[in-house]
């Protein structure tokens, strides 16, 4: 059964969107905000995310961005605002598709079953980077050495990822904190000089793609 999570700060449009959803067969989880959409989305997953943009607390565009750092998982924007630059915006940030209040509970459901479909054609086609005997499959989140299994910390992957993404790059640690981590940095940055330490003892003799660049940060390299 597919699992929406509904986001919004008026409770009657959650109830209009939940009773639609679970007519059609949808599981469906409630959330009052966009601080609360981010907790509930740290401990579950869902099929998609249907979000309003201004809320208390924190808003949607906010909770897509912190959500994504962890889980890539589609989105449909609620919003009473349809000027252009909203919708460029929504889009930019990785919004799949946008709704503008007052919506049509029928159309938002065949724009919901649009986006999951297609959604589970592009994990049909795995995502697979190769660099010699390291290989890491970008949408099933898994790492093999030499045809191994390797387990990372989901930190470790998101890093390593992040380095394989930005091959070639200089990457100071400070913009590695503010990317993998996902916040401006204030105070020791050995947090990342940590974590490169165990991505390199996970991937062994692959290691030597990892390079330190002296007084600065780190590269991904395979030259």
């Amino acid at each position: 059964m597919p699992r929406i999570l509904i986001v919004d700060d008026e409770k009657m449009i959650r109830n209009v969107v939940k009773e639609y959803a679970e007519f059609e067969g949808y599981e469906t989880v409630e959330a009052e905000d966009g601080m609360e959409a981010v907790e509930i989305c740290r401990k579950e997953d869902f099929d998609i995310i249907v979000m309003d943009i201004m809320m208390p607390r924190l808003d949607g565009y906010s909770a897509i961005k912190e959500i994504r750092k962890t889980k890539q998982i589609p989105v449909i924007m609620l919003s009473a605002r349809g000027e252009e630059y909203d919708k460029l915006f929504g889009f930019e940030i990785g919004v799949d598709d946008y709704v503008v209040k007052p919506f049509s509970p029928k159309e938002l459901l065949a724009r919901i079953k649009a986006v999951i479909k297609r959604y589970s054609a592009k994990e049909q086609h795995m995502d697979i980077i190769r660099y010699e005997g390291l290989e890491i499959n970008v949408t099933g989140r898994e790492v093999t050495v030499d045809g191994n299994p390797v387990s990372l910390t989901p930190k470790e992957y998101d890093l390593l990822f992040y380095l394989v993404k930005n091959k070639g790059i200089a990457l100071s640690r400070e913009k590695l904190l503010e990317e993998v981590w996902g916040y401006d940095f204030y105070g020791d940055d050995r947090t990342v000089d940590t974590h490169i330490k165990m991505l390199r003892n996970s991937i062994g003799e692959y290691r030597k793609f990892i390079k330190t660049l002296r007084g600065m940060g780190y590269k991904f390299e395979t030259a």
